[in-house]
């Protein structure tokens, strides 16, 4: 096959990654909270009921930071449920998935969880069934020093100090019907203004992101955008956009494509921000938060089915989908997708963080594991820092739905100054093996540090039943000679190599 020729300058710099594009999202579905992150009985448990060995993981994963509590879920919760003392929450049914919720995690669990994590919140409200009201006393809780009624009653419940969330969502998917409290664009747009305008006079030090599309293919994509932001630019810090892509039995090459899907999404998104800063004479530039993303492997309607089948437990299994080495390489293309496009995308949230659609796995009162993609985004979140490089390329493409050229490998280039280090990411979308030339201009390499990848001879194993099936191993598949690296990918594969600089 064609060589891959990649050309980077290290003048021509794009932008800086910002760490938030490595985080995810704690939803209460199924059993991402129960059975999940929290587990009280478990031999694990610390002193608040959170598994030790699913935080171990969620730091070996890199996350910075996580969007709470939805999703769906927050559209039909009431954030004063889960405060207080635990014997006397209400348990409601949580119309999203069809649920009963116990509350035993709320505001003050799930932010002791961030704080043993080490990682920072991203919260949501409420703009289903609720509005400006619920919100900002929520806000008031969170985030006001003492000497108030809901800051009292955070002191009350034993949290002195503030808070100080940062970033609040603004409702979420309010485009979608399946939402509980589904609105049209301008109904959405109207009170995203209103409510954020109220939330940033109670703390002028918080950033808001309001609600895109749910999906590229939803009939409203686009003038969604437009009609939102023609009421809520003025509030607004950024802009969410959801994706989720399946499809694996339309074939492998098709299935890879749809990391070029996303990437016209956020070119589409970015634009209708734009034209809307201009149409308002504004100097503010708003951002992507692109706060719930992944690979979907069970159809929705077997989702859909589940929950129908299953109605008013407490933590089901649903949606507990078993990721396979192809499903990898598209998650990692997706993620390469927000270190390309990291001038805009400031925010990311894999969704989700523990077993629904998911990097790690527990057995309820047992194991941990770890599912195939968790390794490109451990990658990419310790490896992944710093300035995004220009990058030119000739290569070889096939055509695919939608596409007339999609490049069998697709690439990242990452320069760190404080590392002195290049790394290069890549997956090869090909069924056979791909020669890569990479060439690094201006550029003093010393030696290739660390080479690995992930790659299997079947692209539909998984780690379901031999948890150490599709790992990352040592790749001796490259040689570097002045400043051009060359490289044979394998077939199917994903694959990290990072260079150290000449110090001097």
């Amino acid at each position: 096959m064609e060589k891959t020729k990649i050309l980077v300058h290290k003048e021509f710099q794009k932008n800086q990654i910002d760490p938030r594009i490595y985080g995810s999202f704690v939803e209460h579905m199924g059993r991402v909270v129960y059975s999940g992150i929290y587990e009280p009985s478990h031999s694990s448990a610390d002193e608040n009921g959170f598994r030790r060995d699913v935080m171990e993981k969620v730091k070996e994963m890199g996350v910075t930071t996580v969007r709470y509590p939805g999703g769906n879920f927050v559209s039909n919760y009431d954030w004063m449920d889960g405060i207080g003392p635990r014997d006397r929450r209400p348990r409601k049914l949580d119309l999203a998935w069809k649920s009963i919720e116990t509350n035993e995690v709320g505001t003050d669990e799930f932010m002791k969880w961030i704080k043993a994590a080490g990682i920072s919140p991203i919260f949501a409200v409420n703009l289903g069934t609720k509005g400006i009201e619920n919100a900002l006393s929520l806000l008031e809780y969170c985030n006001r020093p003492e000497g108030s009624y809901y800051s009292d009653l955070r002191c009350q419940y034993g949290q002195k100090e503030p808070y100080g969330i940062k970033t609040w969502c603004l409702g979420n998917e309010m485009d979608g019907d399946w939402q509980i409290g589904h609105k049209t664009a301008a109904e959405y747009g109207r009170l995203a203004y209103e409510t954020g305008k109220a939330m940033k006079i109670l703390d002028p030090g918080i950033e808001l992101v309001v609600c895109g599309s749910s999906m590229s293919t939803n009939a409203t994509f686009g003038e969604w955008e437009r009609i939102v932001l023609s009421h809520a630019y003025d509030c607004s810090d950024y802009i969410s956009l959801h994706q989720y892509y399946g499809g694996q039995d339309r074939g492998t090459a098709a299935f890879l494509a749809q990391s070029m899907d996303m990437e016209r999404y956020i070119q589409t998104v970015t634009s209708i921000c734009d034209v809307e800063m201009v149409r308002r004479r504004s100097r503010k530039k708003l951002d992507i938060c692109f706060d719930e993303w992944g690979v979907w492997a069970i159809p929705d309607k077997e989702v859909q089915k589940y929950v129908e089948d299953h109605p008013w437990r407490i933590a089901p299994a649903i949606s507990e989908q078993i990721y396979t080495m192809e499903d990898a390489l598209l998650f990692a293309s997706m993620l390469m997708n927000f270190i390309r496009y990291s001038g805009r995308v400031k925010i990311a949230c894999q969704s989700l963080l523990a077993n629904v659609s998911a990097c790690i796995m527990t057995e309820r009162g047992g194991e941990v594991w770890l599912q195939p993609i968790f390794y490109p985004f451990a990658f990419m979140a310790e490896y992944g820092k710093g300035i995004v490089l220009e990058e030119r390329f000739v290569g070889p493409s096939y055509e695919a739905t939608g596409f007339d050229e999609v490049p069998y490998v697709d690439h990242v280039t990452v320069y760190n100054p404080e590392k002195k280090e290049l790394v290069l990411f890549m997956v090869n979308r090909g069924e056979q093996a791909a020669m890569v030339e990479a060439e690094f201009q201006m550029f003093e390499l010393s030696d290739v540090t660390d080479s690995r990848g992930l790659w299997h001879q079947d692209k539909k194993a998984t780690n379901q039943k031999e948890h150490n099936t599709v790992v990352p191993r040592e790749l001796a598949n490259y040689r570097l000679a002045g400043n051009k690296l060359e490289c044979e990918l394998e077939p199917l594969s994903f694959q990290m190599i990072r260079i150290s600089l000449d110090k001097r």
